[in-house]
């Protein structure tokens, strides 16, 4: 699934998520709270990093047109959301992006790991359907319209 991306527009949020139930509530989420301008959806840390670096599907879009914030689930297919962060992190041309891990994982390790490798936020998914979609909401309104970032 993924929002209609004009090139010309920058893409606010780069949404890294497998599960559709929990991509039905993030989209819902923000959605219902004006903040789903330019969202663009990937399922796995693959297609994360050819939207990031430019490449397969994504080859036309401009390295120069990164997203406002990326919200990244660290439990995906194909790549991590570990070495996703890793990747993204270590480029000097991406360093820079906001990463908020927005996950399930309540493991001590992943935590520490994310930290390590300059995840800027992380986040546990509440269960609470209206805490779920509290922590979305304040997420974006944070990454979208508070933080300022040097581009």
């Amino acid at each position: 699934m993924s929002i209609e991306i004009n090139e010309n527009k920058p893409v606010e949020i780069l949404l890294v998520e497998d599960n559709p139930k929990d991509l039905e509530l993030t989209l819902y989420a923000l959605k219902n709270n004006n903040l789903s301008n330019h969202i663009e959806v990937v399922r796995d840390g693959e297609e994360a990093l050819d939207f990031i670096f430019c490449k397969n599907a994504y080859a036309k879009r401009s390295l120069n047109n990164q997203p406002k914030v990326i919200l990244l689930d660290l439990k995906l297919p194909k790549i991590d959301g570990l070495e996703v962060i890793n990747i993204i992190k270590k480029s000097p041309e991406t360093r820079s992006i906001p990463i908020v891990v927005l996950t399930s994982s309540r493991e001590e390790k992943d935590l520490v790991e994310s930290y390590k490798l300059g995840v800027n936020s992380y986040m546990v998914k509440p269960i609470d359907f209206n805490q779920f979609t509290q922590a979305v909401r304040e997420i974006g309104y944070y990454w979208l319209l508070q933080n300022i970032t040097a581009r």
